[in-house]
């Protein structure tokens, strides 16, 4: 995510730190870098030169031309100007007083709507919410069937009328039936179209109208960059949009659209989609993401996938097992699972203070090896699992033939293991509870 301009960025602020006192050419120099790394992001002209001058004003000023250490001062303006453009803070979904809260998803075809309208409706779920997906795009083919597949994955209803092609009259009876079957949250699924045009906007027109929705989301692929700001801009003006929903942050993106879309519409980015998966979706917080974006990691982020990730029974039955000494492969490879719950490796990775580009650059990240891992260690005996010192080179021939693995690949997890084991165990007579701690070891 962002990783060209991370880097640039980084490459800016280390002209900023070899001087010891910084002198208002110093800072012209320096922004003239941001400035490239931020055009070249895709990042709206507009929004470059806005937020170049307020930089550039705020770091010739006396409190950091006189400082010690002006670079650490110029990354905090930059940090703080960042989250002023993406829009300050944390912007909840709107919850209608008198249920149901009408959600609509608009965008245009091939942005991800279907598919965050099932990532929404789970995360919703998770906070209370009995959402019910309504069908109201009648011209895509299949987009019906795929609203019902999603559905089914995330265990929630889809309202559909396949006899009729009329998206407002769907929309209609589905915010109806959600009123009379407890339905709290109704998540519209609406047409999209190639492009802009009348017939797209006087439908969605008419859908507003007709069901008053409490939030329009627009659904933006972040990875067409410019042309992401220039789509949002015109829904905003003929919807009056609510909030934006960007996807495809995982992806090759330039990052342009995270740092364009609240200073061109006026409206916040509510939720980003980090990844395929339907779980994949999460709270837009622009504090975090500028500190992603100028390298300070997202340790926020990180605690945050921890917690949902791992689970509380388990953790306790680890701090128990630690207590007790007896940790096996089998709860090692549990560990392992429930860190490839948080994310990709990668992904993880980036939300490290630190552990930018530079330092992850010749790193090879083998996302493999967790599968290779786990069938390893399937390829044992209940009771192999348990006493790995049972393990002789016949049971490891055995073993590595069982899951296609190298006895080699067989050895270094047995190694692996035990030294694991050996901190464990160091570590299972001091006072802190490392099951409390909800992260793998």
């Amino acid at each position: 995510m962002f990783q060209s301009l991370m880097d640039k960025m980084a490459s800016a602020f280390q002209s900023f730190k070899n001087k010891g006192k910084l002198t208002p050419a110093d800072v012209k120099a320096g922004m003239r870098q941001i400035k490239l790394a931020l055009l070249e992001a895709d990042v709206n002209f507009k929004v470059v030169k806005e937020f170049v001058a307020r930089v550039s004003e705020r770091a010739v000023g006396q409190e950091v031309l006189e400082s010690l250490l002006p670079h650490q001062h110029i990354v905090k303006i930059v940090r703080e100007e960042l989250i002023a453009i993406m829009g300050e803070t944390n912007e909840k979904l709107t919850i209608s007083p008198k249920p149901p809260t009408v959600v609509m998803m608009c965008g245009l075809q091939g942005s991800g709507k279907t598919t965050h309208s099932a990532k929404l409706a789970k995360l919703m779920k998770k906070q209370g919410k009995r959402p019910l997906l309504v069908a109201c795009d009648v011209y895509r083919p299949a987009a019906i069937t795929q609203l019902k597949v999603v559905g089914a994955q995330v265990e929630t209803p889809v309202f559909a009328l396949e006899d009729t092609k009329d998206a407002v009259r769907i929309a209609r009876e589905g915010v109806k039936y959600a009123e009379n079957n407890a339905h709290d949250l109704v998540i519209l699924d609406t047409a999209g179209r190639l492009h802009i045009d009348e017939e797209l906007m006087g439908e969605l027109s008419e859908i507003k109208k007709t069901v008053n929705p409490t939030e329009i989301l627009l659904v933006v692929d972040s990875m067409t960059g410019q042309d992401a700001v220039n789509v949002a801009e015109s829904f905003n003006h003929l919807l009056d949009i609510t909030g934006v929903i960007l996807t495809k942050l995982d992806g090759d993106t330039r990052g342009g659209a995270a740092l364009s879309v609240r200073y061109v519409t006026g409206k916040p980015i509510k939720f980003i989609g980090v990844g395929e998966k339907l779980d994949q979706i999460e709270p837009f917080h622009p504090d975090r993401m500028a500190s992603r974006i100028i390298g300070m990691g997202d340790v926020l982020t990180l605690i945050d996938r921890a917690e949902e990730a791992f689970d509380e029974k388990k953790a306790k039955e680890l701090e128990q097992k630690l207590r007790q000494n007896s940790f096996t492969l089998e709860d090692y490879m549990d560990q392992f699972e429930q860190l490839k719950k948080m994310g990709s490796l990668e992904q993880l990775m980036g939300m490290i203070p630190g552990m930018n580009s530079g330092a992850m650059k010749d790193a090879k990240i083998d996302e493999r090896q967790i599968d290779r891992t786990r069938a390893i260690i399937q390829s044992m005996t209940p009771r192999e699992r348990q006493k790995p010192d049972l393990i002789n080179a016949s049971r490891k021939r055995r073993i590595a033939a069982g899951c296609g693995q190298t006895v080699e690949e067989v050895n270094r997890l047995l190694r692996q293991f035990e030294a694991v084991n050996k901190m464990m165990k160091q570590f299972s007579g001091k006072k802190a509870k490392f099951g409390r701690m909800k992260f793998p070891f």
